[in-house]
């Protein structure tokens, strides 16, 4: 606990919270102050002027980043077949049908990812009401429901990643590891960003994106300048 109040001491007296960052200097003083023991994630949360109750704006869909997320992704795989075959060499995690639906349903297994081939999706969707709260759901819109399972699961081992705004109309996505390259984090953010703003929809008048922070697992919060967006 000391030395964790000596970090947040030490990171309070040499950042200045109240200002904004270009992107370039946010992440360069975020991979300065990430002191601790382990390789933290680089989160970002972009905060849109949208109105989640109207279903027409809110944002959901997926993208491919140019350098991966670096983390470790499971999947989960309903398919047979060929298709399991294709699955298998794309090195999902967990593929079946019966038997991965009874996983699922008795909680045996842990997936980050879900994806169904088309012809099984009425088995899956029996499972709707107990993974679909926890947004689980494979879903055209996200790209989880597919029948190239073979590249959608490599997209998704390297760095497809797939967000939607929250209640509050944020949306959450962590981008990659702080030890990457600064150039390779800045690419992707901006691959995510190109995505969403391609996604404005159309009734949104006013700002669109109203605000960007950029944090990483335990450390800092910094706001991004606007010009940079």
């Amino acid at each position: 606990m000391s030395n964790l109040s000596k970090r947040i001491k030490f990171i309070k007296k040499n950042i200045n919270f109240y200002k904004t960052y270009k992107i370039q200097d946010a992440i360069n003083i975020l991979k300065k102050f990430s002191i601790v023991n382990f390789i933290e994630n680089l989160d970002v949360s972009i905060n849109l002027g949208i109105d989640t109750k109207k279903k027409k704006q809110n944002i959901l869909g997926n993208v491919l980043l140019p350098f991966g997320t670096g983390r470790n992704i499971k999947v989960a795989v309903f398919a047979e077949g060929l298709q399991a075959n294709d699955a298998k060499k794309a090195k999902a995690d967990y593929i079946g049908m019966k038997d991965l639906y009874e996983k699922i349903k008795k909680k045996k297994i842990n997936f980050k990812i879900l994806i169904s081939s088309k012809e099984a999706l009425p088995l899956v969707n029996k499972l709707a009401k107990k993974i679909g709260p926890k947004g689980l759901m494979p879903s055209l819109k996200f790209g989880t429901i597919t029948n190239n399972l073979y590249k959608t699961i490599k997209n998704i081992k390297f760095g497809q990643i797939i967000y939607k705004n929250d209640k509050n109309g944020i949306i959450h996505a962590t981008i990659g590891k702080i030890n990457f390259n600064t150039y390779k984090l800045i690419a992707n953010l901006e691959t995510l960003i190109n995505k969403i703003k391609k996604e404005k929809p159309q009734e949104i008048k006013g700002i669109y994106i109203k605000k960007i922070n950029l944090s990483t697992t335990m450390g800092i919060n910094l706001i991004i300048d606007k010009n940079e967006y």
